[in-house]
């Protein structure tokens, strides 16, 4: 697969949160390596499409760019565009945005993914 440097602030977020649980556990598989973040250009900015928690995880190391990869799995693309308008309506605009951005789990999951879960139903229901 095709991989490449970016900036963390090159790099627009789709998620608003990073759970805390989800973060310790990526710290434990740090030095391992980690994969690089999948990269969609969508609407004229480089979005990732996962990988929010690696970034802050790396952010927090030090690290000021990242290996990434053009996401090349087909995906509703009309609700990362939503996430990603959520996530410029509260001014989370580049990768560094997410690091004071921590949740407890269960709060991200009522927060973040049942938000996410809720504006997919609609979206089925408009036939988008």
């Amino acid at each position: 697969m095709n991989r490449f440097r970016l900036r963390f602030d090159d790099i627009q977020p789709s998620q608003l949160y990073i759970s805390r649980t989800k973060y310790v556990e990526v710290l434990k598989h740090f030095d391992l390596g980690l994969e690089p973040i999948p990269i969609k250009e969508l609407d004229g900015k480089l979005v990732s499409t996962d990988g929010h928690t690696r970034s802050v995880a790396w952010i927090l190391k030090g690290f000021k760019e990242v290996e990434c990869e053009w996401e090349d799995t087909e995906l509703n693309w009309d609700a990362y565009r939503v996430c990603v308008k959520w996530c410029r309506e509260v001014g989370i605009k580049s990768m560094y945005d997410l690091q004071d951005r921590f949740l407890d789990h269960s709060q991200y999951e009522v927060l973040w993914l049942e938000r996410c879960r809720v504006m997919q139903e609609d979206l089925q229901r408009q036939g988008i």
